[in-house]
């Protein structure tokens, strides 16, 4: 849990050598680690908002609407916490 919440550690500058290509794996490779790390970010606070949801209960109710959100939405999705019409 705690590798999810900290931030990517900031490796230095990239250093483009002189021919095309050179560097381009490596920040190809820090971006791709980047947008996961901010995607399963997103997720964890989703997670966050569903647990607190469960406690107040209103786990299973749209943020927007107040509407049930499905069974097959939460089975897929547990932390889900707009139904289908406002995700």
């Amino acid at each position: 849990m705690e590798r999810l919440t900290r931030p990517e550690q900031d490796q230095g500058a990239i250093s483009f050598g002189k021919r095309v290509g050179d560097g381009t794996a490596m920040a190809v490779d820090r971006l791709t680690a980047v947008g996961a790390h901010a995607n399963l970010q997103e997720i964890l606070d989703q997670v966050r908002r569903a647990l607190a949801k469960l406690d107040d209960g209103s786990y299973g109710r749209c943020d927007e609407c107040g509407e049930e959100i499905g069974e097959g939405r939460l089975e897929v999705r547990p932390w889900s916490t707009h139904c289908l019409q406002h995700s």
